[in-house]
């Protein structure tokens, strides 16, 4: 008991109560600001491994970038990442961060199918798989229902069979050898059902895209309900993102 009280001492909570709105460390790099500050564009380009930087005007691919920061490092006028965990959508073009625009990331209300809050708003069970991922987002999705984060209470849980599941969350970026296993997932869980994509390789490929040993046709024959980017996706984004997707934002 004197050891737990030392421990709260402290560190403080061991969890947190409000996943919804809470400080994380300024470490942390979540949605970018790019500014209206005339830099060399070309040169603010040719630094991003992952060309998730575009220009006419500046902008930047969340869905892409890895969040490596060497924009921000090298032109520290220009972007600025700030903490806001809060940027995933069901919208791809929505992941696309513009110059001088500072606007939240939102999901379109409009394209989610009415059954999801009424069929998922209270329990959502979903079959999690690495799609030859490094394994990054798989250790992010399991920590987001650990003792901090503590998914689970909004009933949100993964689980071992896609039988069992109401969708599936796609790490990696699609692999030759993965690519039917992904399908035969799919099929195997009941509609209605949904299909997120978590982590920059999911989304987009990452520093893999136009790889001969991926194979994303998958992605062309199923609508994508969820973007969920970060290089892995941070916790908070993920539990955020499925509140906001079946109503409890």
């Amino acid at each position: 008991m004197f050891n737990n009280i030392k421990i709260w001492f402290h560190q403080g909570k061991q969890f947190i109560p409000d996943v919804r709105n809470v400080k994380v460390p300024g470490i942390f790099r979540g949605r970018p600001i790019i500014s209206l500050e005339t830099v060399d564009e070309k040169a603010l380009v040719d630094c991003c491994p992952t060309n998730a930087i575009s220009t006419s005007p500046v902008a930047i691919d969340l869905g892409k970038c890895t969040f490596c920061g060497e924009c921000a490092f090298r032109f520290p006028e220009k972007v600025v990442f700030t903490t806001d965990y809060k940027i995933s959508t069901n919208e791809r073009s929505r992941l696309i961060i513009k110059e001088g625009i500072d606007e939240p990331i939102v999901l379109n209300k409009n394209i989610i199918p009415k059954d999801f809050k009424s069929m998922f708003g209270r329990s959502l069970k979903l079959r999690q798989v690495s799609a030859g991922g490094d394994n990054s987002c798989e250790w992010e999705l399991n920590a987001a229902n650990n003792v901090q984060f503590d998914m689970s209470r909004f009933g949100i849980e993964f689980v071992a069979s896609p039988r069992h599941a109401d969708g599936i969350v796609i790490t990696g970026p699609i692999t030759v050898n993965m690519a039917e296993p992904l399908q035969i997932c799919y099929d195997a869980t009941p509609d209605p059902k949904m299909v997120v994509l978590c982590g920059t390789d999911a989304i987009s490929g990452g520093i893999f895209e136009g790889s001969p040993a991926l194979d994303r046709s998958f992605l062309d024959r199923h609508t994508v309900d969820l973007y969920i980017p970060g290089n892995p996706a941070h916790p908070l984004t993920v539990i955020n993102a499925l509140l906001a997707l079946t109503g409890r934002e």
